[in-house]
């Protein structure tokens, strides 16, 4: 209530309540974007789902806490080739045990990690994992998950500025987090000012989606089950007066100028002053890469011919 001013959502009428789904969602807040939607959920009266949680995570107390009162599960990230496809091939085995055995759905993001850039776009190799453990049959491996895509868009961007600085440094050599830095992000996130938020349920990935690909090799499938995602989140993105006049700005354009008023642009350049308190050598890229964490998803609805 003090952070959000606005909660909205679309789609849900599409659930049906005898049927558990696989929730694939674009990824913006550590926290918030799992944990809003089942709070979505408990309100309708449906069941909360399970969630996948980075082990990266899992290094504070209550934070671990948090999780298992939450139904999160832990999700192995790097090491080694032959652990990390065995951790893989675990995961994809609990997912498809907790949807089809357990009956109880799941959310996952669609990469690891949130989006910095504002770019949505779903990770091939999280498909490739979801197959791992039907590796038979790829339309049934898909199908029998009924995957729901999930598009989360926040008026303002959780932990804008910190994604920007981060964007930033990794232009000019490898980024490495800093110590509590992802608990930082966590409670900034929380804290933060986010305005509006929306959830959109886009449509289910049926096996009759999914057939057209079926003579594709694997790798040419996963890539298309991707691209198939994102087309459904990235047009579901609810879009706000920020983005509109984050692209304008950021191609000295006036097109969207219907979409926004002169109050917007003033409030959101004066948002952007929090730059400024930053000592960096390029201060026009910082600038820029701010702008497309607001501007991106505009451009790939203009992409998609959407807008």
């Amino acid at each position: 209530e003090r952070s959000i001013t606005e909660l909205t959502f679309r789609g849900f009428d599409k659930l049906n309540p005898d049927t558990q789904y696989l929730f694939v969602s674009n990824h913006r807040d550590i926290m918030l974007d799992a944990s809003l939607l089942q709070y979505l959920f408990a309100q309708r009266g449906r069941d909360t789902t399970e969630i996948t949680f980075g082990a990266n995570l899992m290094t504070k107390g209550f934070i671990t806490d948090i999780g298992k009162s939450n139904k999160m599960f832990r999700v192995e990230r790097g090491g080694k080739l032959k652990d990390f496809y065995m951790s893989s091939r675990h995961l994809s085995d609990y997912i498809r045990y907790t949807v089809t055995d357990k009956k109880q759905s799941v959310w996952i993001a669609q990469r690891n990690g949130r989006t910095k850039d504002g770019d949505d776009h779903t990770d091939q190799g999280i498909i490739k994992m979801f197959c791992m453990s039907r590796p038979e049959d790829k339309i049934k491996a898909l199908g029998e998950l009924h995957i729901i895509p999930v598009s989360i868009s926040y008026e303002w961007e959780s932990c804008d500025v910190m994604k920007a600085i981060e964007l930033y440094e990794s232009r000019f050599e490898k980024y490495i987090k800093k110590p509590g830095e992802d608990l930082t992000s966590v409670l900034t996130g929380i804290i933060q000012n986010k305005g509006r938020v929306n959830f959109t349920l886009g449509d289910e990935v049926t096996e009759d989606d999914l057939k057209q690909y079926d003579s594709c090799t694997n790798n040419e499938y996963h890539r298309l089950v991707a691209n198939l995602l994102d087309e459904r989140i990235n047009s579901a993105y609810k879009l706000y007066p920020n983005n509109y006049l984050a692209h304008d700005i950021r191609h000295g354009q006036t097109r969207f100028t219907t979409y926004y008023t002169p109050s917007d642009k003033m409030k959101f350049m004066k948002y952007m002053e929090w730059l400024n308190d930053y000592d960096v050598d390029d201060p026009d890229i910082l600038k820029d890469l701010f702008l497309g964490i607001y501007a991106n998803p505009v451009s790939n609805k203009i992409k998609m011919g959407k807008i």
